[in-house]
């Protein structure tokens, strides 16, 4: 859900990685320099919207990952939830 307000990146350094917060979607990322972070950013925020493409289960063990085990949607019924709204 997008709101009139136009979107706001803050950029911090913290124990050496500068971290890229955009404040409307709450995504985060970090990069070793301001540019890196912010590219990083860049790309985390187009996974957000629904850009890119779906892992295989290659990149899913690469990423240390048992794409067997992979799973979105529901919460697990342990989990707690909160209604932000």
């Amino acid at each position: 859900m997008s709101t009139a307000v136009d979107p706001t990146i803050t950029l911090t350094k913290d124990d050496g990685w500068w971290i890229a917060r955009d404040t409307e979607t709450g995504v985060v990322s970090q990069g070793e320099d301001r540019g890196e972070a912010l590219e990083n950013l860049d790309e985390a925020l187009s996974g957000y919207h629904g850009e890119g493409r779906t892992p295989t289960d290659e990149d899913l063990r690469a990423a240390g990952i048992d794409p067997e085990r992979n799973v979105s949607g529901e919460p697990e019924p342990d989990s707690e939830t909160f209604d932000l709204s």
